[in-house]
């Protein structure tokens, strides 16, 4: 390849790679979203809201919230609710699913104490198409095809035909194209389900970007903004619980 070509290739690909940042910065801008400068997004709204108010009318609020349905990892009689606000194109989102909630898994979830809740709140189009998808596959195959779209955002997120690749990812787990046809159709309903957990998590949590995160216990209840550190969800889950932790 001649040296001009190189260059003429090189910058048609920069021009692109330009386009998509100014494009999907312009698409979060109108939905409400501004840089956090961390690389991620937060709610504009919300990232106002959340430096101003009393604290005591914000607490009323998240109590006074509907608590959102969903497939429940773990034994449904655990005395503490995770609560998980992702978008399924995050980046800090598969942080969470690939390191951190296993070890909640084995420390929490799967000795009774907590169970989670996986609730959709989509940043774009693309996130969209997985959670509307991810209501299509069967009930016990849902979690780990919320894992498996986290382990392989990659392959998909940088597609041109994510449809395509998603929808592989559901007949993979054991869905037919027929079913997952047919599942597609209620496409209005599942949007206007995640859209209204998503407004209600905008509204009653002051949800500022993904991953977010409500912790219930009974009638306590507490949010918790961006991902934390394992040690400070761990923390948190053993205070919940009323385990005093070893020094």
């Amino acid at each position: 390849m001649k040296f001009e070509e190189i260059i003429k290739t090189f910058s048609t690909w920069i021009a692109g790679v330009v386009v998509f940042v100014f494009a999907a910065g312009g698409y979060l801008s109108l939905k409400g979203f501004v840089p956090d400068g961390n690389g991620g997004f937060v709610l504009m709204k919300n990232a106002q809201a959340a430096t101003s108010g009393d604290a005591t009318e914000r607490n009323a609020k998240i109590k006074a919230m509907a608590l959102p349905k969903g497939h429940i990892l773990g034994k449904a009689s655990a005395p503490v609710t995770i609560y998980e606000y992702s978008s399924f194109a995050c980046s800090h989102c598969s942080e969470f699913h690939i390191y951190m909630l296993p070890k909640i898994k084995e420390n929490f979830i799967d000795k009774g104490l907590v169970k989670l809740v996986f609730v959709d709140f989509p940043l774009d189009k693309k996130s969209m198409y997985g959670s509307l998808v991810s209501r299509c596959v069967k009930p016990d195959k849902y979690h780990d095809f919320v894992t498996l779209l986290f382990k392989k955002q990659r392959d998909w997120a940088l597609s041109s035909k994510y449809e395509k690749v998603i929808s592989q990812y559901a007949l993979l787990s054991g869905l037919s194209n027929d079913e997952l046809k047919a599942c597609l159709r209620n496409e209005d309903a599942f949007s206007n389900e995640i859209m209204a957990n998503r407004g209600n998590a905008i509204e009653f949590l002051g949800l500022q970007g993904t991953p977010s995160f409500l912790v219930v216990k009974g009638n306590d209840r507490e949010v918790l903004h961006g991902l934390p550190s394992y040690g400070k969800f761990a923390a948190l889950l053993n205070e919940k619980l009323g385990i005093k932790e070893k020094n």
